[in-house]
C-alpha cells in the first residue's frame, strides 16, 4: 500500500539524512525525488510531520514560591481523542501473576501504589501522573535517527504508569522505566489510527520533592540528567546534552557502531541521536520561568499551560491539548502534594481541579470513559478498525461549555470569567492547606476531586 511504503521510505530518509539536503537543486535523482513525493501524500508524514509539541515545565526553589516543586504539562494529541482520569488504589498482587499493558503482558510486582493518572482512554498506560509517594511522571514522543519500532511492545505511555506504580521516588521510578524498557522494549502505535501505525521513541520528565529525571531513550538505549534546581522544559524533542548522569551501559558504542559519533569527539547526546544538525531550545516559557525569582505559582503555571499564542496550549486542525495538569510537591514533607487535573481539552476553557492523596479517595466514574472489555478495538486485530465513542461525563457537558465560548462571544466570556472564579475558589483552598501548620485531616479531602467534578458538570447543565 502507498501509505506503508510512504512510513517506510519516510524512516529511511531520515536516516540517511535526505530530508536535510539540498534535492531541489538536482543533487537528488529523479526515482529520489518522486519517492518524496509518495511520503508528502501519505497520511503518516502529512499528519504526523505537522504535529505541534507537547510542553512540559518544572521549576525549583529558589524560582518558585514558598519552597515548592511546581510541575506543569500539557497534553497535545489528536483534537478527536478523549483523555480521562482514573485512580488505582495501591495493591499487593499473587506471585507470579501478570499484568496485561495496552499491548503485551509482563511480569506483575508483588505491591503497586496507588497512582492517579490522566490518559487517552483507549490505553493501558498514561500520558501523566502521580502517585501516592509525591512522584510525578509524564512522557514525550520524539523522533530519532534511530526509526522507532512498530512492533508491538512497552508503549511510553505504558512505561510512565509502570514507573509510577513501582517507584517510591524518581530515581527509583527512572530504575523501573529502565530496566523494562530493556527487557521488553518500547513500541506500536501511539494513536486509535487503525490505517497507519504511528511511532515515536520516547522522553521523560520524573519528579518528586527533591530532585528530577529527564530520561530520553532511543530503542532499548537510554540517557538520564538528574536536575536538583532552576527551571527545566521538555517538548518532543531530544534535549540532553553532555551533561550525563546515568546511561545504557551500552550506548556509547552502540552509536559509534552506527556512525554516528567517534570516541575521539565529545560525546553530546541530542547532537548524535536528533535526526537534524538545527537542534534547538523548543521551550518557549522557559526563560520567563527563570526569571521568576521565588515567583513561580500554580497560578503562573495554569497560566503557562493556556498560552496560544505561544503554541504552548495547542488548537489546530488536527491537533489539540487534550488535557492538562498541574502538580505541585512541597518539600515539606508534613504538606501533601496536591496535583490538578482537567480532564477535558483546552486549558484555557477547562477548570483545573484539585486531587490529594489519602485512604479512601472517592471514585469519579464523571471522568472515566466506558469500558469497553473484550469489545473495544484496541483488544481485537487488526486493531483500531471502529471508533467507539469515549466520551465521559465531563466531557460531553464541556463540549457545550466550549461551543459557547467559542461560538458566543458575550455569553461565552461570562461563562468562562465563572469557570475561572470556581477554579480559583478551589486554588485559595489548596494553598491554605499547603502553607497551614496543622495536619490535614485526610477525611476532610477523600471526596475533593468528586467534588469538584460533580460541581463543574452542575455549573454546566
Amino acid at each position: 500500500m502507498p501509505c506503508e511504503k510512504g512510513s517506510i521510505l519516510l524512516h529511511r530518509f531520515r536516516q540517511q539524512n535526505v530530508l536535510d539536503q539540498p534535492w531541489l537543486n538536482g543533487e537528488m535523482k529523479w526515482p529520489g525525488i518522486r519517492q518524496f513525493l509518495m511520503i508528502l501524500k501519505c497520511p503518516f508524514f502529512s499528519r504526523m510531520a505537522l504535529a505541534p509539541p507537547s510542553y512540559c515545565f518544572v521549576a525549583f526553589p529558589p524560582h518558585t514560591k514558598d519552597g515548592l516543586v511546581v510541575i506543569g504539562k500539557n497534553s497535545a494529541r489528536p483534537r478527536d481523542e478523549v483523555q480521562e482520569i482514573v485512580y488505582f488504589a495501591a495493591a499487593t498482587h499473587d506471585p507470579g501473576c501478570k499484568v496485561e499493558c495496552t499491548y503485551i503482558e509482563i511480569d506483575q510486582v508483588p505491591k503497586t501504589n496507588a497512582v492517579a493518572l490522566s490518559r487517552p482512554s483507549w490505553l493501558w498506560g498514561a500520558e501523566m501522573g502521580a502517585n501516592e509517594h509525591g512522584v510525578f511522571i509524564t512522557n514525550e514522543a520524539i523522533i530519532t535517527k534511530e526509526p522507532a519500532s512498530e512492533t508491538e511492545a512497552l508503549l511510553g505511555m505504558d512505561l510512565v504508569r509502570l514507573g509510577l506504580e513501582r517507584g517510591g521516588t524518581a530515581k527509583e521510578a527512572l530504575d523501573v522505566i529502565v530496566s523494562l524498557l530493556e527487557e521488553h522494549g518500547q513500541g506500536g502505535n501511539y494513536y486509535e489510527d487503525g490505517s497507519v501505525c504511528h511511532a515515536f521513541q520516547t522522553a521523560y520528565l520524573i519528579v518528586d520533592r527533591k530532585e528530577a529525571w529527564v530520561l530520553e531513550t532511543v530503542g532499548k538505549h537510554w540517557a538520564a540528567e538528574n536536575i536538583t534546581g532552576g527551571v527545566k522544559c521538555i517538548c518532543n524533542q531530544l534535549s540532553l546534552t553532555t551533561k550525563i548522569d546515568a546511561e545504557h551501559p551500552e550506548l556509547r558504542s552502540y552509536a559509534e557502531s552506527q556512525g554516528w559519533w567517534t570516541a575521539d569527539t565529545e560525546f553530546n547526546f541530542s547532537q548524535v541521536f536528533s535526526q537534524a544538525d538545527n537542534h534547538s531550545d523548543c521551550c518557549l516559557a522557559k526563560e520567563s520561568l527563570e526569571k521568576q525569582e521565588g515567583a513561580v505559582t500554580v497560578e503562573m503555571m495554569i497560566d503557562i499551560l493556556r498560552d496560544k499564542s505561544g503554541g504552548i496550549c495547542v488548537d489546530s486542525e488536527s491537533f489539540l491539548t487534550t488535557s492538562s495538569m498541574v502538580s505541585v510537591l512541597p518539600q515539606n514533607l508534613s504538606s501533601p502534594c496536591i496535583h490538578y487535573f482537567t480532564g477535558t481539552p483546552d486549558p484555557s476553557r477547562s477548570i483545573f481541579k484539585p486531587f490529594i492523596f489519602v485512604d479512601n479517595v472517592k471514585l469519579v466514574s464523571k471522568v472515566q470513559s466506558p469500558v469497553l472489555g473484550s469489545d473495544d478495538p484496541v483488544k481485537k486485530i487488526p486493531r483500531f478498525q471502529e471508533n467507539p465513542d469515549r466520551r465521559h461525563e465531563l466531557y460531553k457537558v464541556h463540549e457545550w461549555a466550549r461551543s459557547v465560548m467559542e461560538n458566543e462571544q458575550e455569553k461565552g466570556e461570562k461563562l468562562r470569567r465563572t469557570m475561572l472564579d470556581l477554579e480559583k475558589q478551589g486554588l485559595d483552598a489548596m494553598e491554605s492547606i499547603i502553607t497551614s501548620s496543622e495536619v490535614l485531616d485526610p477525611s476532610e479531602v477523600e471526596d475533593l476531586f468528586y467534588d469538584c467534578v460533580d460541581t463543574e458538570i452542575k455549573f454546566f447543565k
